[in-house]
This record gives structure tokens, C-alpha cells and sequence, in this order.
């Protein structure tokens, strides 16, 4: 097919985070993309423990200083881009004084789940669309990858339903081992009500927590991609979702399984 564009949003990359399963992953399925001559734009969160120097991560000015309102609150959102040189693939930062200075991502030092990791999903999804808006970049695939970017499609799917950038886009999200058993704050449907989601897109919210977050992602995308760990309940949900499923193989070759994906979601209407 023609060239696709395709833009992923994951919660870690390799080498900014640890080697890892999911930061794997988001760090050779772009670039496999990308070397397939596609157009790509990667986003992850800016987290504390990201060494900035190290991997000489630079703020984008002109993409810097719009304000994200969360409860009434103004976050400025901060838009930092590193490059990996080797493969010339360049990684946008959401950074937030506020949400992402922490040097541990999800928990703090006593292993104690954030009590604002629900404004923090908030903030990085409102964080990247507006940031994909301000580029005036169209994706013909959005792929979100993880629990900290299961809020893009609803938002996609409501708040920017008109938005020509974005309405045209198949959405794929990618559900991985990365569950927690912690809940939400109670007011973390009143702070999406608060941003313009339709209140009946969140009936499920009354206890808000993994399972329910997850299965908002699955009813907004297009097509899911399902990792052999995942939690049996929510593939089981994906499967029954009657869409598209992409079962990620237990080995490493997987990027021509995504692309042929994509494009056959590209193929229908």
C-alpha cells in the first residue's frame, strides 16, 4: 500500500527507560515502521528518571506553552524531542513540572501507587493530541500502547470527533501485562466530565481501576492488539468486541504482522 503515517503513543522507550518487554516494544515496532517507509511521530511521557542530558532531550518552544486544565487547574505542557541517531527516529517528550519530575514513574519510593496517576493519563493524552493538532500532522494510524494512553481513543472518539486531523484515523490499542490493582481517585470521572467527555462514556467509572480503563480503551478503538500476558478477562472482552485482533507473536518478528494490520484496517471503511 501507499505510505502509511503512523503515530504511536507508549508509555516507555528503550533506551530512555530500562530494557524491557513493553519498552521494547515501543522502541523496534516504530522504527520497523519507519524503515518500511512509513512516517512516524512517537511520543512517551518525559518521566524523572529520563536522563536529559545524557540523551540530549531539548525543549521545542514552538510546540511548548499551551496550558492543559485538570480540575480547574492550569498545567503547562512542556514538549521536549530527543533523537535516536543510529535509525534517525525522533521521540517527542510530554513533560508537566506538575505530573512527570518524579524519578519513579507509577509508584513512589515506599511503593505507594500516585494518588494523581489518573490526572497524569489525562494530562499525557490531552498532551499528545494537542501536540499532533500544533504539528498539523494527520496520522492515518493512531497506536496506543499501555494503561497511561487509554484515554486517546475516547478522547479522539468524543472530544475531537470533528477535529480533520484526526477523524479519518484507525485507532489500535495495545493491551500488555501492566495492570495494577489500585484504584482511581472517586473524582476521576468528574475531571474527564470536566475536560467535555460525554457523561454517558463513563458510566463504568464509579470505581475506577485498571479493568475499567482498559476496557474504555477497547471501546473506543478500532482494533486491538492483544500481548500473550495480558489479563485474561480483558482479552477475553477484545476478543468478544467483535474487532479487529492482532495477537502479538511470542517471538521478536512482529513488525510486518503490524503493518499488514494496519493496512488492512487502512483497506476498510
Amino acid at each position: 500500500m501507499a505510505q502509511k503515517k503512523v503515530l504511536f503513543i507508549t508509555p516507555e522507550i528503550f533506551p530512555y527507560f530500562p530494557e524491557g518487554y513493553i519498552s521494547n516494544i515501543c522502541r523496534y515496532l516504530p522504527q520497523g515502521i519507519q524503515e518500511r517507509e512509513n512516517e512516524i511521530r512517537t511520543f512517551m511521557p518525559k518521566f524523572g528518571c529520563v536522563n536529559e542530558h545524557r540523551h540530549m532531550l531539548h525543549e521545542v518552544i514552538r510546540l511548548s506553552g499551551q496550558n492543559i486544565i485538570i480540575e480547574d487547574t492550569d498545567h503547562p505542557l512542556i514538549i521536549k524531542v530527543a533523537s535516536l541517531q543510529n535509525v534517525r527516529m525522533q521521540i517527542y517528550f510530554i513533560d508537566s513540572e506538575d505530573y512527570f519530575k518524579r524519578k519513579t514513574p507509577y509508584y513512589d519510593a515506599e511503593g505507594v501507587f500516585y494518588p494523581d496517576n489518573d490526572s497524569r493519563a489525562i494530562f499525557y493524552a490531552k498532551g499528545v493530541i494537542e501536540t499532533v493538532r500544533k504539528l498539523g500532522w494527520q496520522p492515518d494510524i493512531i497506536h496506543c500502547h499501555g494503561w497511561i494512553s487509554a484515554l486517546v481513543p475516547l478522547f479522539i472518539k468524543s472530544v475531537y470527533k470533528d477535529d480533520p486531523l484526526l477523524q479519518g484515523a484507525k485507532i489500535v490499542y495495545s493491551i500488555y501485562p501492566d495492570q495494577f490493582p489500585e484504584k482511581f481517585s472517586t473524582s476521576f470521572a468528574k475531571k474527564l466530565r470536566q475536560t467535555n467527555i460525554p457523561s454517558e462514556h463513563l458510566t463504568k467509572f464509579r470505581s475506577p481501576g485498571y479493568d475499567q480503563l482498559i476496557q474504555l480503551a477497547i471501546d473506543f478503538s478500532d482494533a486491538i492488539a492483544i500481548t500473550p500476558e495480558a489479563k485474561k478477562k480483558l482479552i477475553t472482552s477484545a476478543q468478544e468486541s467483535g474487532k479487529p485482533i492482532l495477537e502479538h507473536p511470542e517471538d521478536d518478528n512482529y513488525v510486518d504482522l503490524y503493518d499488514e494490520f494496519y493496512d488492512e484496517l487502512l483497506a476498510t471503511e
